[in-house]
């Protein structure tokens, strides 16, 4: 039992979730900074002004928190060094706006797992209080995507008449290439993994646009022909079904090609596209009782991780990718005791 007044320190799992949560909110910062200063929507700045809000008090209070445990903050990115203000406009009002609606979902989960994982009370309030604020994000943003007509929505299936049960393997596996229709759980998946693609790819179609490194930009050009080929992939099996796809995003993107975002701030964002992707293509895996969409999963999971460790080669290669926290090196402390 600890003694009454001392603090509890921190847990792998606690440390671990705000280290990376201060990477992602001083980015989210800087993107944030960026959208705020080009949006000519009087309609949507209050939702880029409020998203940015929340990134800026997140960033205080991890530091803070870090700081009382005696744990260096990450160096993470800043808008002098990482993003350029005056730069001309990369994106459309619409797209930023689904942009903070994606990015609060992402949140919700990412938020609530912390919750989950959190031991010390302060940390579990601080998390509890990060979801109600993102719930009010999403809210928000959704309430104005709906008034403007921009909210897409999930295809609708036929009502539910009788309670049926499974009576033969066709469920499952496939017979002589004949396929069963997708259950829902199968279709919000597809359809969610395929609008995220959508999404990702519009933003890797601008951060090809102003990438200066050479190899920065040809791997965000395979993340658009991996990007694309999974929209195809899983537009084709909502076909299969007769159901609808949602359109892409590419008329949302301008002709700009001038210095935006720095490489590494748009690496980091890309690498952590690709972490997601890899957990939500996993879910879809677990979700899906029909063998060919648990293997089309499988395999794009493959194809997601083989694409991420060239993207950590390019990081490391060039100093951008900060090491998370880690236990101790034994074997290593023991062998400098010993020289």
């Amino acid at each position: 039992m600890e003694e009454k007044g001392t603090q509890i320190r921190l847990t792998a799992g606690e440390i671990s979730q705000l280290w990376l949560q201060y990477l992602n909110d001083s980015s989210s910062k800087c993107i944030l900074s960026y959208f705020l200063e080009k949006a000519e929507d009087e309609e949507i700045k209050p939702i880029i002004q409020f998203a940015l809000e929340l990134s800026m008090s997140h960033i205080q209070k991890i530091t803070a928190i870090l700081t009382e445990e005696k744990n260096v903050a990450p160096y993470g990115f800043s808008i002098k060094e990482d993003v350029d203000l005056t730069a001309p406009r990369l994106y459309s009002d619409s797209f930023v706006l689904n942009f903070i609606n994606q990015m609060s979902k992402i949140g919700l989960t990412a938020y609530a797992a912390s919750v989950a994982t959190s031991v010390r009370d302060d940390i579990k309030t601080y998390y509890m209080d990060c979801l109600t604020e993102t719930m009010e994000l999403n809210k928000k943003s959704t309430d104005l995507l709906l008034s403007k007509g921009l909210f897409i929505r999930s295809p609708n299936l036929p009502n539910l008449e009788k309670v049926e049960f499974v009576k033969k393997q066709w469920f499952m596996l496939d017979v002589f290439g004949e396929k069963r229709p997708l259950t829902a759980a199968e279709v919000d998946n597809i359809f969610a993994n395929l609008q995220r693609n959508a999404l990702g790819v519009a933003a890797l179609t601008g951060f090809s646009q102003v990438a200066q490194d050479k190899d920065v930009k040809q791997f965000f050009l395979k993340g658009l022909e991996i990007g694309n080929k999974h929209i195809q992939l899983f537009r084709g099996k909502l076909e299969e079904s007769k159901l609808p796809s949602p359109m892409g995003w590419d008329s949302e993107i301008t002709n700009s090609t001038t210095y935006t975002f720095s490489d590494k701030l748009m690496m980091f964002y890309t690498s952590g596209l690709i972490t997601l992707s890899i957990g939500y293509y996993g879910t879809a895996v677990s979700q899906s009782p029909r063998a060919d969409i648990s293997a089309m999963y499988n395999r794009l999971s493959l194809e997601v991780q083989m694409y991420a460790e060239d993207g950590a080669n390019i990081m490391i290669k060039n100093g951008w990718l900060e090491q998370p926290p880690m236990a101790s090196d034994r074997d290593e402390l023991i062998r400098k005791k010993n020289q």
